[in-house]
């Protein structure tokens, strides 16, 4: 068994994270493809799971983005914790943050713009990084100056005042409560103070004001990791206690989806509680098959993934990874034949990402934002 100090950089978070970039890199290409291929329940019900519902609705796919925050929090503690006890100025931490936070922002607009100048009509601002940076950056500002108490008190707070505005606003000319895309509040009110254009038009995703929730997202991660690293029971039973938090917030968004639909679309207050259970149990299940009980040589590949998260989602802008995966192995993927070679090409093209993952990991190369 491989016990590892509490303050110790957890192996399955690295990991975790890497399994989740994992899907973002392409892997949920296999599915659709042999859904066309083969067709049947199986291959069918697997591809539905990797395609994100028009608006109100779950799938598996929704759970990559909101875990990927959530991953986010779990590791407050072990980076921005370390650093105040380690006696840190507060206000130099804020700034950090605050410069983390607005950078992933600048970055999110690179990735959806490209680096071409544009009318700002056509520039789209609200992006995943952007949501994953301003997310952080509230909910690290709340990790600063809050004890946990005040922490769980703004979790709370955030998941039902969201609800209250949807429940009780509606964009003009709609009744009060409306959850469509043209009808509720969030969106309106999007259209009406956002710059630039909106991913769906009248509606965006990575909204300004559907961001508010997904900073309980991130403190449910920041609960999760303090938990962790500071609390003084043993690994099994925290690893017991994530698992517990999970089924309960499953259950509590089941229920609340009677009255508020789980929609990725508005990230609903029940949206985080289904998708932050469901990230509990993960991080429960690799925290003790990796940290506790030892297993970690499975979860290298993963691991290689995690390290360096940002800079595989942004290396699309500047490395043509469909035309290295062509040039190296063009060639199985003829000998494959049809129907299979687009299967066989997809593989080939994760490996290639993995491989300039792992020449980075060995050079120690990682993209700190």
């Amino acid at each position: 068994m491989d016990q590892r100090p509490a303050d110790a950089r957890l192996f399955s978070l690295d990991a975790l994270r890497g399994f989740d970039m994992f899907w973002i890199m392409g892997a949920e290409e296999i599915f659709h493809h042999m859904a066309k291929i083969q067709g049947g329940p199986l291959w069918e019900g697997l591809s539905h799971q990797f395609t994100h519902p028009a608006w109100h609705g779950f799938a598996a796919y929704d759970l990559i983005f909101p875990l990927f925050l959530f991953l986010a929090g779990v590791a407050t503690p072990y980076s921005l914790g370390k650093q105040m006890e380690a006696g840190k100025d507060r206000k130099q931490l804020l700034m950090r943050v605050i410069r983390r936070g607005l950078l992933l922002v600048v970055l999110g607009i690179i990735y959806n713009n490209g680096l071409e100048l544009r009318p700002l009509d056509e520039v789209r601002f609200g992006s995943v990084l952007g949501r994953i940076g301003l997310a952080y950056m509230f909910a690290n500002i709340i990790y600063l100056y809050t004890r946990q108490r005040g922490q769980i008190i703004w979790f709370g707070a955030l998941l039902l005042g969201y609800w209250a505005l949807l429940a009780f606003g509606a964009a003009p000319g709609y009744p009060m409560g409306d959850l469509t895309m043209e009808g509720n509040v969030v969106s309106w009110l999007d259209r009406m103070i956002m710059p630039g254009k909106l991913y769906l038009g009248i509606h965006d995703p990575e909204g300004l004001f559907s961001t508010l929730p997904a900073i309980s997202t991130a403190l449910l991660g920041i609960y999760a990791g303090n938990l962790l690293k500071n609390d003084p029971m043993p690994q099994g039973k925290k690893a017991l206690r994530l698992v517990i938090m999970g089924v309960v917030a499953l259950v509590l968004a089941q229920l609340w989806n009677l009255v508020l639909p789980i929609n990725k679309n508005l990230w609903t207050s029940s949206f985080v509680l289904q998708c932050g259970g469901l990230s509990l149990l993960l991080l429960a299940g690799f925290y003790y098959v990796i940290d506790i009980r030892g297993y970690s040589r499975w979860a290298f590949f993963f691991k290689v993934i995690g390290m360096n998260s940002i800079l595989i989602y942004l290396s699309g802008l500047v490395i043509d990874w469909e035309h290295a995966t062509l040039g190296l192995f063009k060639w199985l993927g003829q000998l494959a034949g049809d129907p299979y070679s687009i299967v066989v090409l997809v593989v080939c093209g994760l490996a290639v990402k993995w491989v300039f993952l792992y020449f980075l990991y060995r050079q120690k190369v990682f993209l700190k934002v």
